[in-house]
């Protein structure tokens, strides 16, 4: 899971400045390993220091010695391993727990798969592909999302008069 980005290096010392990803900050005081992407894996990297400056990160990782090495982790997400998540109160996902979950209304019935959550301000909305027609819409509100079940990797809505195309 990504939480923060590394934008820029920083001084002299090796240590590069990122834009936290988290809704959780409070992380970072405790973050001791983290990885980041090379190639087509991963490699692991542990923290000497993090401290904040200007809402940023400033990270000094263990064997990045000069502002050339740090270089090299430009524009790289730092993830941490799913079951290194902060823990969400209940009735709460993260986005990689929602994107491909299927989508059927209260009947039973397929009406997609979701594809993307955009953030409105208001509320979370889930752009679900429908197998035919045009990409559905659905408000992430408790009175329209009825259940999620992760285990059986679907999602169960009650949707509002007017919001299908075959309605319409």
């Amino acid at each position: 899971m990504k939480i923060a980005k590394v934008i820029n290096t920083h001084g002299v010392r090796g240590e590069v400045k990122a834009i936290p990803l988290s809704d959780f900050p409070e992380r970072f005081n405790s973050l001791r390993t983290v990885f980041l992407e090379k190639g087509n894996g991963y490699t692991e990297y542990r923290v000497e220091s993090i401290r904040w400056h200007k809402n940023q990160l400033l990270i000094k990782f263990e064997g990045i010695e000069n502002p050339e090495q740090a270089e090299m982790l430009k524009n790289k997400y730092l993830t941490v391993k799913v079951q290194d998540t902060v823990p969400l109160p209940e009735d709460s996902f993260y986005f990689f727990e929602i994107v491909d979950l299927d989508v059927v209304d209260v009947d039973g019935v397929k009406l997609g798969t979701v594809q993307d959550i955009l953030q409105t301000g208001a509320n979370d909305v889930y752009v679900v592909q429908r197998d035919k027609g045009k990409e559905l819409l659905i408000p992430a509100l408790k009175k329209v999302v009825k259940q999620v079940d992760l285990e059986k990797g679907i999602m169960v809505v009650d949707i509002p008069p007017g919001l299908l195309d075959e309605e319409v």
